[in-house]
C-alpha cells in the first residue's frame, strides 16, 4: 500500500495541488462541520440525520490534509483505502476519481462513510492530531465521493479480470460476505451470495435504522455488486435448505462465512423472559427488517417508558428507535460510566441532543412483572468503578445496599451477541471455538477445512462494519490465490 500511495503522491497532478497552498494555509482551515436535522424534527420520523456535506464544504475539507509523506491514516484502515489520493481528488474537484479510489478497495463506501468508527481507525491516525488539531474529516469525505457517485447518474468505473469460470459461494449478504463478494468478481470468479433472510444486507438492513443508513444507500451498494456479476438468492439457509455437501455438488470450488452474530445475549436475571424484556436484535429486526408499526404486519412491543441496557453502538439504536417508535421516556443503563461507552462519540451526542437519559454507573438485577406477566419495573444496582480488566476499562463493582426500582413498561437487551451456529454446527471437522466461533488462521481467514474462510462476527463474535468487510477482502486475496494456483 505505501509503495502504490507513493507512486500516486508522486503523480504530478499531486505534486502540483501539494505546492498550491502552504501546509501553513492548510493547517490554519478550520474542520467541517456536519449538518444535522433538528432533534426535535428528527424524532418524528425515521429520516437520515446527518445530511451530508456540500460540494464547498468537501473541498474545503479535503484542502486540510497535508498529503503525508508516510500516511499512517492508510495504516488505520482495515481495508486499505488510499486515503490522500481519493482526499486529493476531491480537492481538485475530481469527484468521480475520488469515488473510483474509494471502489478499488472497498465494496461499501457510502456505508463506511456513514457507520464506522472513523476517529478510532484512520482519523485516529491523522498527524493533525500531533499538531494539536482536529483530524480531517476522512469519514465525511468518504461519503461525500460515495453519495456523489450516486447522484451523478455517472456510471461507475470498477476494473475487472477477465472471468475465470470457477466457483465461489458466500454465506451471508452481510458486510464481510459483500466486502468478500465484491473482491471476488473483480478478480474473475463467479459468485453467488446465499442470504437466509428475505432481504439482501444482513446487520446493514436488520441491524442498522434508517436514521443512520438509508436502505436505499444499502441497496445502491448491492445494485453496484449485481453489476459486477455477483448472484444473490435470499431465503436460502445454508446447513438447511442447502448443506456444505450440497454446495460442492453444485460446483463451488471455494466457500465463505460471514453469516454474523444474530443470536442475542441476555444477562441471566430474574424476569428475563416477561412480556416487554426483548433483545435488541429481536427489537431492530421487527422495526428495521418487517417495518413493525409502520405499516407492517409484524407487531413490536412498545411502551412509554423504554429501558435499554448497554453502552455500545446498537444501544444507542434501539433508544434512538425507541423514541421514534413514541415512547416519551428512554433511559440507558450502563454499568460504567459515559466515558467508558464502546459506542460512537457521535451515536452518544446524537442520543442525548434527542432526549435520552443516561443512568450510568447502574446494573440491572431483576425485573418485576404485572398480574399479566408484563414487565412495570427494573431494579438497578449502582456501581462504581474498580480495576482496569482484561479490555483495560475499570471494572464495575457493586455498591453495597444501593439498589432502587425504576417503573418501566419495555425493556431491551443489549449486552452483545452470540454466533449463529447453524452453519458451523452443520459441516463435519470444522474447527469451532468455545464461543461458537469459526476458528480460522489470522493471516488467510482459511479453517481448518482447505476450501472454506470465515469472517466477521462468525469469527470475531461482534465487531464494527469495517473490521468485518477487513476480513472479507482478506479471505478474498487468499481464497483467490489458492484457487488460481491449483
Amino acid at each position: 500500500m505505501e509503495n502504490n500511495n507513493n507512486v500516486s503522491r508522486n503523480e504530478e497532478w499531486r505534486v502540483e495541488l501539494r505546492g498550491s497552498i502552504s501546509p501553513k494555509e492548510r493547517a490554519a482551515i478550520e474542520r467541517v462541520e456536519m449538518p444535522q436535522l433538528d432533534p426535535a424534527y428528527r424524532i418524528t420520523c425515521n429520516e437520515e440525520v446527518n445530511q451530508g456535506i456540500t460540494e464547498e464544504q468537501a473541498v474545503r475539507e479535503a484542502t486540510r490534509c497535508l498529503d503525508c509523506n508516510n500516511p499512517q491514516c492508510v495504516t488505520g484502515c482495515p481495508v486499505g483505502i488510499d486515503i490522500p489520493k481519493f482526499i486529493k481528488n476531491i480537492e481538485r474537484r475530481h469527484f468521480a476519481d475520488a469515488a473510483a479510489t474509494l471502489k478499488e478497495t472497498s465494496s461499501l463506501p457510502a456505508v463506511c462513510g456513514r457507520v464506522c468508527p472513523q476517529e478510532k481507525q484512520c482519523e485516529s491516525k491523522c498527524i493533525r492530531l500531533k499538531m494539536k488539531q482536529p483530524a480531517v474529516a476522512i469519514g465525511y469525505l468518504e461519503r461525500f465521493a460515495a453519495d456523489w457517485q450516486r447522484n451523478s447518474g455517472e456510471e461507475e468505473v470498477v476494473k475487472m479480470e477477465p472471468k475465470n469460470g470457477i466457483k465461489v459461494a458466500v454465506v451471508g449478504s452481510g458486510p464481510s460476505g459483500l466486502s468478500f463478494a465484491g473482491d471476488m468478481a473483480k478478480k474473475g470468479f463467479d459468485v453467488t451470495v446465499f442470504e437466509a433472510l428475505h432481504e439482501i444486507g444482513g446487520v446493514l438492513k436488520y441491524g442498522i435504522p434508517e436514521f443512520r443508513l438509508p436502505n436505499a444507500v444499502v441497496d445502491h451498494e448491492i445494485e453496484g455488486l449485481r453489476k459486477m456479476g455477483v448472484d444473490f438468492q435470499k431465503d436460502v439457509l445454508i446447513g438447511r435448505t442447502i448443506t456444505y455437501d450440497d454446495l460442492h455438488a453444485m460446483g463451488f470450488k471455494g466457500i465463505f462465512v460471514g453469516s454474523g452474530a444474530g443470536f442475542p445475549r441476555f444477562m441471566n436475571i430474574p424476569g428475563e423472559n416477561l412480556n416487554g424484556v426483548m433483545s435488541s436484535n429481536e427489537y431492530l429486526t421487527r422495526i428495521n427488517l418487517m417495518q413493525a408499526g409502520r405499516g407492517g404486519d409484524t407487531p413490536v412491543i412498545t411502551g412509554d417508558t423504554v429501558a435499554v441496557v448497554g453502552g455500545g453502538n446498537t444501544a444507542m439504536d434501539s433508544t434512538r428507535t425507541a423514541l421514534r417508535m413514541g415512547a416519551k421516556r428512554v433511559i440507558l443503563v450502563y454499568r460504567r460510566s459515559e466515558a467508558e461507552m464502546p459506542a460512537r462519540l457521535e451515536e452518544i451526542g446524537h442520543a442525548k441532543e434527542e432526549g435520552v437519559e443516561l443512568m450510568t454507573l447502574h446494573n440491572p438485577v431483576e425485573y418485576i412483572g404485572d398480574e399479566k406477566g408484563r414487565v412495570r419495573a427494573m431494579k438497578v444496582q449502582r456501581m462504581e468503578l474498580g480495576d482496569p480488566d482484561a479490555s483495560g476499562r475499570r471494572s464495575p463493582i457493586p455498591v453495597e445496599g444501593a439498589i432502587e426500582e425504576i417503573p418501566v413498561d419495555v425493556v431491551i437487551v443489549a449486552v452483545g451477541v452470540s454466533p449463529n451456529s447453524l452453519v458451523p454446527r452443520s459441516i463435519d471437522g470444522l474447527e469451532v471455538s468455545r464461543r461458537g466461533t469459526i476458528v480460522v488462521n489470522d493471516e488467510s481467514m482459511q479453517s481448518n477445512i482447505s476450501d472454506l474462510y470465515a469472517g466477521g462476527d462468525i469469527v470475531r463474535g461482534g465487531a464494527t462494519v469495517i473490521l468485518a468487510m477487513g476480513d472479507g477482502r482478506k479471505a478474498a486475496q487468499n481464497m483467490a490465490k489458492t484457487l488460481l494456483e491449483k
